[in-house]
């Protein structure tokens, strides 16, 4: 991620945001450009976001793609690859939804280490979520971190021929539905 080294306001942040065909996150008053993903990437997200609609059908939960972003407080404004929101609170922002209950994230080499890092710091902050789940480009691995009753933060790690279960939306598939179609 390049920052522009500047501070900027999270509402100008949003007003250049709702002009800007480029999109951006923000954190802590820094603004971040997107850079475009790999074809691996876009149907990772996909196939998820597949499984995800035919599973969720007509309940009241939504799932959004890279397109909604995902806000705390003024702390940041991120687009995940996908999140699902059950919160009727988040109808009423055709843009911004700040009560999801499942985040996820498709890693690329650029941003691996801060979606494993700071960003989930981040997104751990919202009360709501219940799920983390992270999915590596390079080979079979699904990392999914769980909110526990205690509030502390487990982690599961599902690889080749496992049963991927993400539990806040009670949804289980093969690893290998999540792989299909993609390019060596």
């Amino acid at each position: 991620m390049i920052a522009i080294p500047h501070y900027i306001s999270p509402q100008d942040y949003l007003d250049i945001e709702h002009q800007n065909p480029i999109r951006h996150e923000y954190r802590r008053g820094l603004v971040y450009a997107i850079a475009g993903g790999t074809d691996n990437h876009d149907r990772l997200a996909l196939n998820l976001l597949t499984l995800i609609n035919l599973h969720l059908g007509d309940s009241e939960c939504r799932f959004h793609s890279g397109n909604v972003k995902v806000n705390y407080q003024d702390e940041f404004y991120y687009y995940p690859d996908a999140f699902v929101t059950c919160d009727p609170r988040d109808r009423d922002d055709r843009y911004i939804k700040r009560y999801p209950n499942l985040i996820v994230e498709v890693l690329s080499p650029s941003t691996q280490v801060f979606d494993l890092g700071e960003k989930f710091d981040d997104y751990r902050q919202i009360e709501s979520l219940k799920e983390y789940v992270l999915i590596f480009q390079e080979s079979q691995r699904v990392e999914c971190r769980r909110r526990t009753s205690a509030n502390t933060w487990e982690t599961v790690i599902y690889g080749s021929g496992d049963r991927v279960s993400l539990k806040s939306i009670d949804l289980e598939f093969a690893i290998a539905q999540l792989y299909r179609g993609l390019d060596g």
